[in-house]
């Protein structure tokens, strides 16, 4: 597997990197509506001190597990178990069972933001963001935190239409994927497909977004500037935004996958993914592909020397299937 036409030859394009397997996302069952005993979509993650925080596209529930280690690991668990994380409701109601209707009335959380302090929240709080991809895709769910980085029970829904407005007149088939702040910018991430192959990095201000999440000022802040980026192909399906974190300096860590299929709707083939950096200039630093071609979702980076220790979950398109925690290292832009 090859990264074909990457964006810069000489930059972009990196030694492919193994990510290894740490633990399926369980869950209760009992906590479950459906009585499902895992995560099978997980979409977004983020590390808060030791706590990992998933989002998945189909649920309407934020899954909160201990961080597993900091340490790269090639086994799958150790004797006592993967750990079971627990489930915090972040809508009302329930999604129907049928899968196909559930696809249709699902909220498609793809992205969870760590975000400053703010409004209304002294101490930070997540955000969680529906993909834009359909009208009943744009509500987003703003969840308090306390000291501890855990969740306070404080949360507001966020009507995200008048901010994706604009998105949707930029780009035909929006499809906001990852969501993160760097250095007094929220950036959002739209992601490709082979019938629109463009990935954007969309850039806020932070100090005008923070009051409009709040809930004080009643008009949705524009776009300072929209960054289109492509990342290359494999197997001539192009790759696409599935997740970003924060590094350090203004730069920023992505997950892509390669998946084949023409629009944001459908499923498709995962053919490829990979992980990468873009430098505080915009520019791509290093793009790593993912052997086996796991459909990683979810990304959260750990400083690990002069480079970022990676933890991943994957969404296996198959609600039978558990979401998978992988980890891999990704080595510094010199390594």
């Amino acid at each position: 597997m090859a990264i074909d036409n990457p964006a810069h030859p000489t930059r972009g394009s990196a030694a492919p990197l193994t990510a290894h397997a740490i633990q399926p996302l369980l869950i209760d069952p009992a906590d479950h509506p459906r009585g499902k005993a895992h995560l099978s979509a997980a979409s977004g993650l983020v590390r808060m001190r030791q706590r990992l925080y998933v989002v998945a596209d189909d649920e309407l529930h934020l899954a909160m597990f201990d961080d597993p280690g900091s340490a790269p690991t090639t086994a799958a668990a150790d004797s006592t178990g993967p750990a079971v994380g627990t489930l915090l409701r972040l809508l009302e109601g329930d999604l129907p069972k049928d899968a196909g209707k559930r696809k249709k009335a699902k909220p498609d959380f793809e992205s969870l933001a760590a975000l400053p302090p703010l409004p209304g929240c002294p101490a930070g709080a997540l955000l969680a963001l529906g993909s834009g991809s359909r009208p009943n895709r744009e509500t987003g769910v703003l969840i308090a935190l306390n000291a501890q980085g855990v969740p306070n029970g404080r949360m507001a829904q966020v009507d995200l239409a008048a901010l994706y407005a604009p998105l949707h007149k930029r780009f035909a088939d929006l499809n906001i994927e990852g969501a993160l702040v760097v250095s007094g910018e929220l950036l959002l991430l739209q992601r490709g497909n082979k019938g629109h192959a463009v990935n954007a990095c969309i850039r806020y201000d932070w100090n005008l977004m923070a009051p409009w999440l709040a809930g004080l000022q009643p008009k949705a802040p524009a776009a300072k500037s929209v960054q289109l980026l492509e990342l290359g192909l494999v197997e001539g399906v192009p790759l696409g935004f599935s997740d970003g974190a924060a590094l350090h300096g203004g730069a920023w860590a992505f997950s892509a996958v390669a998946e084949s299929t023409d629009d944001s709707y459908l499923d498709g083939a995962c053919v490829g993914s990979a992980i990468g950096t873009v430098g505080a200039d915009g520019e791509l630093q290093r793009l790593h592909l993912l052997h086996g071609a796991p459909k990683v979702e979810g990304l959260a980076v750990l400083a690990d020397g002069d480079g970022w220790l990676c933890t991943l979950v994957t969404d296996p398109d198959d609600p039978a299937v558990a979401a998978q925690m992988l980890q891999v290292r990704l080595p510094g832009v010199n390594g």
